[in-house]
């Protein structure tokens, strides 16, 4: 599971944390380094000594962006290690609701794809690992629940376009109980497809 690996000085963790927040509500061609570096008190000189290069900080923007994410499910899911397996899938859509709440322009990564996909930036890599570590939880969870893995990696890719759907519409559809639809969906199709998972811890 990637991680951010490089541990940043303070002034490092400056530089990422005014870039993450100027990236994700005003996109990333649309800030400059110049505006980044001002926003975290520094020189453009030490935004560059520190990340190289401003792909290189939309990368690591990215990747913390995602680790942030992934910590905020596992320990969702750690919570309700006593729940009924299926609960526990649910269980993600549940912190995806609460994630979204926080995030008003929607899934950051979908928003960053739609400026450098097809570039050969950096950051796509990171991207196209975080959707598919969302599929693997699903996958990962199918399975707990009792789904052989062939039915669980087709149950979990359909579970995860529910996910990814319902984020893209709270935010571009103006559907703010998109979500939860999405999580009603679930529900039946597990009740469906695992009828007897329910019980099970």
């Amino acid at each position: 599971m990637p991680r951010t690996a490089t541990a940043l000085t303070p002034a490092g963790e400056r530089i990422l944390q005014a870039a993450g927040d100027l990236f994700y509500t005003h996109g990333i061609r649309a800030v400059g380094v110049e505006t980044i570096a001002e926003t975290a008190g520094v020189t453009k000189k030490t935004l560059y000594d520190r990340f190289g290069s401003k792909d290189a900080l939309v990368a690591m923007y990215l990747q913390r962006r995602s680790d942030r994410w992934r910590d905020f499910v596992t320990a969702h899911l750690e919570q309700r290690a006593a729940l009924p397996a299926t609960e526990r899938i649910l269980a993600v859509f549940d912190a995806l609701d609460e994630w979204s709440r926080a995030s008003s322009r929607g899934c950051a990564f979908v928003n960053a794809f739609a400026e450098i996909g097809g570039t050969g930036h950096p950051g796509v890599d990171i991207i196209r690992d975080e959707k598919a570590w969302t599929l693997a939880l699903y996958q990962g969870l199918l399975e707990e629940a009792g789904a052989e893995a062939e039915h669980a990696a087709r149950l979990g890719l359909r579970l995860t376009v529910l996910h990814e759907g319902a984020l893209v519409m709270v935010t571009a559809g103006d559907q703010p109980d998109a979500i939860a639809h999405a999580r009603a969906t679930a529900e039946s199709m597990l009740a469906e497809a695992l009828p007897a998972a329910g019980s099970r811890t």
